[in-house]
């Protein structure tokens, strides 16, 4: 199942621009201690990724055995992290290092104390490498535990290029001008957009982009904290924006009922699979990913994106998310453990995923001819020179029994809103009532 790893930056250069951007400059920089210095020890990483993942990621790892001599482990923990990580500290068994996806479990895991802070030689090189609001999501009450190894972007609007131009519409550049590109695509014989209604967090993307866009940053971050109500005036404004996409039936594959039942990966298939349904697809990078390797398709030339567009004025959005590694107290080669994230705050450790694509990182120093393709270049470039904008996704902030978890909180009653956007106000209220009694608890 493909996570929902979300952060939203906005005010950044528009994707299509940052094709001709130039490479970031700084050279490789070394893991720390001499080569073959961990010969004998092995360092076990936990984290979720798995299948083509899984498999890119142990050729960074298999970079810094071939470094440092160390050998490494990989442990699959499946969507729930935290649960996993828990069970295994309690059984003795600690990894040593964690790949989190989630500001919240973070922040979760360091105040538990199951965290080391890490080490100067980390804590530099992302001084020198990162945006400040890279460390300041690493960090709990001013310690840096968490380095952002790999980002996903999530303002990206993908669609068929051979949908669109047989409709005569270019991408748009605000969110009214896309659903009347919606609606002529739609009236050439294709539905605009396919929504992957059957997963919550999809429409929690779809809300944020708007939200952010439409209200502003700051209002964002009160949202995201709780110190905004989701009674809001803006919230309710945000609804019935998405709502005018949600009501619209001529502009979704299969309506309401139809968006219900369609989950991620069946939403990419709508537009690049044997039998296209729409023209358009919203969600991350990752879609790249399932239209290459699932329905084979050229990316850039069968399938590309514009970025997600401004609403109602504001700046145009952009959403990432991010994975950042932790090392863990209890793991019992913490020491190597720490010596593996200074390796990974390198842009070289970088390099080796980039070139084997479905990654982004948010490294400036990673030259930008690491990557594989344009449209990776692209959506890096964009990331990196959105600097202190990044926010992260607010569901991802939020306690997980309101943001984060499957039939309740947010993603059920963006759900219900999906099935039935008449009444924004409404919605509203239910979510800041599943809100409170989250935050509270």
């Amino acid at each position: 199942m493909m996570r929902r790893r979300t952060t939203l930056l906005t005010g950044c250069t528009a994707l299509a621009l940052a094709l001709g951007a130039t490479a970031c400059g700084g050279g490789p920089v070394t893991a720390g201690g001499d080569d073959k210095a961990l010969s004998g020890q092995t360092v076990t990483v936990a984290g979720v990724w798995s299948g083509s993942e899984q498999k890119n990621f142990q050729k960074v790892l298999d970079a810094f055995s071939a470094k440092t001599g160390a050998k490494t482990q990989f442990v699959s923990t499946g969507d729930n992290v935290s649960t996993v990580v828990g069970s295994k500290i309690e059984g003795g068994n600690a990894p040593d290092v964690v790949m989190v996806p989630q500001v919240g479990v973070l922040q979760q895991f360091a105040k538990k104390g199951w965290l080391k802070p890490l080490s100067p030689t980390t804590e530099q090189t992302v001084d020198a490498g990162y945006a400040p609001v890279w460390k300041k999501y690493g960090s709990v009450d001013g310690t840096l535990y968490g380095l952002y190894f790999k980002a996903a972007h999530k303002s990206t609007v993908w669609y068929s290029p051979d949908a669109l131009a047989q409709a005569g519409v270019k991408p748009p550049k605000t969110y009214d001008e896309m659903l009347k590109a919606g609606h002529t695509v739609s009236d050439s014989g294709l539905a605009a957009f396919a929504v992957a209604g059957q997963d919550g967090w999809t429409l929690t993307d779809w809300f944020e982009n708007i939200y952010l866009s439409q209200a502003g940053p700051e209002k964002y971050d009160a949202l995201a904290s709780h110190k905004l109500k989701w009674t809001d005036p803006s919230v309710v404004q945000a609804l019935g924006t998405l709502g005018k996409l949600f009501k619209d039936k001529q502009l979704i594959a299969g309506g309401q009922k139809g968006a219900l039942n369609t989950d991620f990966p069946g939403s990419v298939e709508k537009v690049f699979g044997p039998k296209p349904e729409a023209g358009m697809v919203y969600e991350g990078d990752f879609v790249a990913g399932v239209a290459h390797d699932q329905f084979q398709k050229s990316i850039g030339t069968d399938a590309n994106f514009f970025p997600f567009p401004a609403v109602g004025g504001g700046s145009a959005p952009v959403v990432s998310g991010g994975d950042a590694a932790v090392v863990l107290k209890d793991g019992k080669n913490a020491k190597a453990g720490m010596k593996l994230l200074e390796y990974l705050a390198t842009p070289e450790a970088a390099a080796v995923w980039a070139k084997a694509g479905g990654f982004l990182s948010p490294n400036k120093k990673l030259d930008l001819s690491s990557y594989g393709d344009d449209v990776s270049r692209a959506t890096a470039k964009s990331l990196v020179s959105a600097g202190d904008s990044v926010r992260f996704d607010m569901s991802d902030q939020a306690p997980a029994a309101f943001g984060g978890t499957k039939g309740t909180g947010e993603w059920k009653l963006l759900q219900d809103f999906l099935r039935d956007p008449s009444d924004p106000k409404g919605t509203a209220a239910k979510l800041e009532a599943a809100a409170a009694k989250a935050y509270q608890d």
